[in-house]
């Protein structure tokens, strides 16, 4: 059968290299290495050890996943006619992606895969640096890295940082979450006579001249609060902590019922921040908002119904189901299409048909807005006119019969009230006709009257009087200075 051996160099000098790993590389004829830059190498040499390594196809390829594949592949290659022995730094099973993907594909070449023994990095590194990892700590591939894996309050590991240009992406990866200034470490060739550990702040990372194959990054956990800020487990922590016993009377008194006032009203400001333009305020604003969505999960998580957790699950399946054109295989050329398969796979999720189409729409929603949903919904059926004209003429006809109505006594005042609403739905059809969102458009004729008046204000101010001192053709005349100045 087709062998492969996987071999150890271990961590340092050839004194740590384990009998049987050094037993089997001085006796074999020919061995391959990933990379010939360990300490161990040239030691072995002295011995007689003979090798071909890899290190010619790291200049071959611009993505290390492309140069792991040809290691896998030629190696492969070798043992359909010999035993192949094969060596790499550290124990084969950390940080060896060449190895996963011979474990991976071998089997299927009808390969046997042995894992020999060596001494791993991460040991030698513990010890160098004296960090216990019973504290919690994470390895992490620089090649790869993203910020959203890192877990700051641990002990982070980075390795593979080969070359200046993985040293710089890593260093722009860890400024995400971590202060320019944060002192971190760079350890080269750990537990050898080569060692060298370098602490420097984390802007001066790419800067150094001396990391090779042998360098990895240790980034000690942080303890400052202020950074811990950044991340969500302190965030969720900062809410439970509001609701325990001894947090804040206010928060523990809340209930989903006494929240609701305030989650409308924060996503309202975020609405405001994004017509504003005001990146600072969204900033803020949507942190309040994530405020109602924490206590509302920590109220659940406090009654043992749900957690913060159940609610990122579903929403994460819920998008993984509902984009299959980007999770799947199902194709979409244009929002269209998203937005028709949205709707199909919405309607197989809810299973049973509701009682009205309608029933969808929420009754908490400002009226404008529901007005607005609830025409969308029935016009997806065909109930809706097919140009704008005949709408426009529903918009006169309610206009007509809500004068009507405005001559009569108490009684029509009533009816009068009823035929507004009418109007104010007709013209609500108009815009969904035209694309005009109602609600957006009252709200921009809203900021502009504030806007005008507050203009009025200003003058009336500057003219020593009082409004009551002005008639309405003398404020009207303010207002149409306002409109001219684009007010």
């Amino acid at each position: 059968m087709k062998k492969i051996e996987i071999l150890g160099l271990g961590a340092g000098d050839l004194e740590q290299l384990p009998l049987g790993v050094y037993k089997k590389l001085i006796q074999s004829e020919h061995v391959y290495l990933r990379t010939k830059e360990h300490p161990v190498v040239t030691e072995l040499v002295k011995e007689g050890f003979t090798y071909t390594s890899f290190d010619s196809i790291y200049e071959k390829h611009d993505q290390f996943e492309e140069v792991y594949q040809e290691i896998t592949a030629t190696l492969l290659n070798l043992a359909k006619t010999n035993t192949v022995i094969y060596a790499v730094p550290g124990h084969p099973l950390v940080a060896e992606r060449a190895v996963q993907l011979l474990l991976e594909q071998g089997p299927k070449e009808g390969a046997e895969i042995i894992i020999g023994g060596g001494q791993s990095f991460i040991d030698a590194l513990f010890q160098s640096l004296k960090i216990d990892p019973i504290d919690g700590f994470q390895l992490l591939d620089g090649t790869a890295l993203s910020s959203n894996q890192l877990q700051v309050e641990q002990h982070m590991i980075i390795s593979q940082v080969y070359d200046q240009f993985v040293a710089s992406n890593v260093k722009l990866t860890l400024m995400e979450r971590l202060p320019d200034e944060y002192e971190v470490f760079i350890v080269t060739a750990a537990g050898s006579r080569q060692e060298k550990i370098e602490k420097l702040p984390l802007y001066e990372l790419d800067r150094n001249v001396g990391i090779n194959n042998l360098t990895s990054v240790y980034v000690p956990p942080v303890q400052d609060e202020e950074i811990l800020f950044k991340t969500f487990a302190k965030f969720r922590g900062i809410i439970a902590e509001l609701r325990g016993p001894n947090g804040c009377p206010w928060d523990k008194e809340q209930t989903h019922e006494s929240l609701k006032k305030y989650l409308i009203e924060e996503s309202y400001e975020v609405i405001e921040a994004i017509d504003e333009g005001d990146l600072d305020h969204l900033i803020e604003e949507l942190g309040d908002v994530l405020l109602q969505v924490l206590l509302h999960a920590q109220i659940g998580e406090d009654e043992g119904y749900f957690s913060i957790d159940d609610v990122i699950e579903g929403i994460s399946a819920k998008m993984v189901r509902r984009h299959p054109h980007v999770f799947g295989s199902v194709k979409a050329e244009n929002s269209q299409e998203v937005l028709q398969n949205w709707q199909e796979i919405k309607k197989q999720e809810k299973g049973e048909q509701p009682e009205s189409l309608l029933s969808g729409v929420s009754k908490s929603v400002p009226n404008l807005i529901r007005a607005y949903e609830l025409q969308k919904k029935a016009a997806k059926v065909g109930f809706d006119w097919q140009e704008i004209t005949p709408a426009l003429e529903k918009v006169k006809e309610e206009l007509q019969e809500f004068e009507n109505e405005l001559n009569g006594g108490e009684e029509q005042l009533e009816l009068a009230k009823k035929e507004f609403g009418d109007l104010l739905f007709a013209f609500v059809n108009v815009a969904r006709f035209l694309d005009i969102h109602p609600e957006e458009a009252l709200f921009e004729t809203n900021e502009k009257f504030i806007r005008r008046f507050q203009y009025i204000e200003e003058k009336v101010k500057e003219s020593g009087k009082t409004f009551e001192e002005y008639n309405l053709d003398e404020l009207d005349r303010f207002w149409d200075e306002a409109k001219a100045k684009g007010l």
